[in-house]
């Protein structure tokens, strides 16, 4: 059981002891501390919070600890209900709030919740703020609203629908031309709040829709993380349905897999790059991902033109570096998309969009588009770590092992060779350290993993 407290929210298992899970007590701390922040970066008016949560089982009980908690403290809450990470986002735009608060541990398992916290830009806080958040929790002195303060509650059911319009007038977003290919499309929602939002954007595109574990009921089928081997189930029912694609979100939307025609994977790293290669035929410049994301990107951004940027892994980051660069694409390699044109957020609805659109104007099917992509092959292992290990000797112990390795230190260690790479940090998410790698095959980024895990092994027994 675990509670992770970070710059960008809390997130923790369901239950337990205050202080050590997420309880209760520690998300009346938490979401008490954030309405304290945006009550003084926001005086003299009454601030607007939007609220939207996954359809995990715990999620009523967070709803209603967190939209009491704001509304104590004096704050306005629109609440969504069940939602999407990327639809609160943009509810945040769309009615001119200061902040937003999304509830869902993303991929985690089902006995995880979190708070995810958003500025008046729908856009996630700065590591400045989140400090500030957590240094007040922490304090845990607040003062609560007079009843003559206290906030305003109502809920809004239409945000998904006006977030799908909002995708469907993009210029990118070509939806004649996907109605003219009559697509059958397999959706997996892992009976979360994608069950909602992705079979309606389909809908509205004029695609087929074959539903999978789409109602929103927070019972996980299979680990909600979109990696292959959590798969098979909609791989089998692609191929069983003769359909041009399988569509594969995680419990808030915002990352995006996809299973070409045969069943097989088009690679969650390759749903950026190929988003990407359609943005710059029409709209040639710069892109970026995280350390962690395929060198895919790379390629294709410089074949066309432009130059790619890497920045630390995390959402808040890769805006960072993209806006710092004029990206006109970016996201990350876990299958999560920003695309600026709409909003500075991960967004599998966006991606979904985009990528039938390219798949349209291609005349290819998945497997087709998928080859003419640079050919890499990654490997995500993670350790568990003791609390007291030495990072900063570790690091500096593998980069001994390997001299001839160049070397980015901005997020824990990445070691750069001619056609492959490895990346250690410890995550954001989960109490782990993750050793990502890639390659020009499957069997060597997984050699490459290994070796790198053996040496922090080795210095762990020092």
């Amino acid at each position: 059981m675990a509670l992770i407290k970070s710059i960008s929210g809390i997130r923790g298992t369901i239950g337990g002891k205050t202080g050590n899970n997420l309880t209760p007590a520690d998300i009346v701390a938490f979401t008490s501390a954030y309405a304290t922040r945006l009550k003084d970066i926001h005086t003299g008016i009454k601030p607007k919070v939007i609220i939207g949560r996954d359809a995990r089982i715990s999620g009523d009980m967070l709803n209603k600890l967190v939209t009491a908690t704001l509304t104590g403290m004096g704050i306005d809450v629109i609440d969504t209900g069940l939602s999407t990470t990327p639809t609160v986002e943009m509810g945040v735009i769309f009615r001119k709030a200061q902040g937003g608060i999304i509830l869902t541990a993303s991929h985690n398992p089902g006995n995880w919740n979190a708070l995810k916290l958003l500025n008046d830009k729908g856009e996630f806080i700065s590591a400045e703020e989140g400090t500030e958040i957590l240094r007040l929790a922490e304090e845990g002195t607040f003062r609560y609203a007079e009843v003559d303060e206290l906030g305003h509650y109502e809920q809004d059911p239409h945000l998904i629908d006006e977030h799908i319009d909002a995708i469907l007038n993009l210029k990118m977003v070509r939806t004649e031309e996907i109605r003219k290919r009559k697509f059958k499309v397999v959706v997996d929602a892992v009976n979360s709040t994608g069950g909602i939002a992705i079979p309606a954007l389909l809908k509205r595109l004029g695609v087929e829709v074959v539903e999978l574990y789409c109602e929103p009921n927070g019972i996980f089928p299979h680990n909600p993380e979109p990696l292959p081997g959590h798969l098979t189930g909609i791989s089998e029912k692609v191929r069983e349905e003769k359909a041009d694609l399988g569509v594969v979100v995680d419990p808030d939307v915002d990352r995006l897999a996809l299973v070409c025609e045969d069943g097989s994977m088009f690679g969650e790293e390759y749903t950026l790059v190929a988003c990407a290669d359609y943005i710059l035929d029409a709209q040639p410049g710069n892109t970026c991902s995280n350390l962690s994301s395929t060198q895919a990107l790379r390629d294709v951004t410089e074949k066309k033109g432009g130059q790619y940027f890497a920045s630390a892994v995390g959402e808040v980051n890769v805006v960072i570096e993209m806006k710092k660069h004029h990206a006109v694409i970016g996201g990350e390699g876990n299958g999560g998309i920003i695309y600026p044109a709409l909003h500075y957020g991960r967004d599998a609805l966006v991606g979904v969009a985009l990528f039938l659109s390219h798949l349209a104007l291609q005349g290819k099917s998945a497997t087709e588009l998928r080859k003419t992509y640079p050919d890499y092959y990654m490997s995500k292992k993670k350790i568990q770590l003791p609390g007291t290990e030495d990072l900063s000797g570790l690091f500096s112990s593998i980069r001994e092992s390997y001299p001839d390795a160049k070397t980015d230190t901005q997020d824990g260690l990445k070691l750069i060779f001619p056609n492959e790479w490895v990346h250690m940090r410890l995550s954001n998410t989960e109490p782990v350290m993750r050793i990502y790698t890639e390659s020009t095959s499957p069997e060597r980024a997984d050699e490459l993993a290994l070796e790198v895990i053996d040496k922090i092994k080795g210095f762990s027994k020092q």
